[in-house]
């Protein structure tokens, strides 16, 4: 079994086919979203798939380690996770494959009108060993 993250993106992705901000959806459209999310993730627990997901609030702020003292925090002028993230499951599977396909049925989340957001995700597997650096 290797894990995935499966990185849902605000922004930075290409657009999805159902592009309307969540800012935007009615109470009830969010609730269906939300309700997709959570059957999938249940669906996952069943199979041994689901290791952990979560929506992310839009606040957040970047800090750094700065010597001796208080660390210094910011809010930009990086570009902004808060802006771009919106959550992320993690998921342990046998295959990349399998990742793959988990994500591209996680994409299919309803959003504005009840139809699929068709959103990309990012498909990130954990570095499980160093990195071979080579002379």
């Amino acid at each position: 079994m290797a894990k995935y993250l499966l990185l849902k993106h605000y922004r930075g992705a290409p657009a999805a086919v159902n592009d309307v901000p969540m800012d935007r959806w009615t109470p009830e459209e969010i609730s269906a979203h939300i309700q997709y999310m959570n059957d999938f993730a249940a669906r996952l627990e069943k199979t041994g798939e689901f290791v952990d997901g979560q929506a992310l609030a839009p606040e957040g702020s970047w800090v750094r380690y700065d010597g001796e003292g208080r660390p210094p925090v910011t809010d930009g002028p990086f570009a902004e996770t808060k802006d771009l993230i919106a959550g992320w499951m993690v998921i342990d599977v046998d295959t990349h494959e399998r990742a793959v396909e988990l994500a591209g049925e996680l994409s299919a989340a309803p959003g504005a009108g009840g139809k699929p957001i068709h959103e990309w995700l990012e498909v990130r597997p954990f570095l499980t060993a160093p990195p071979t650096i080579t002379e």
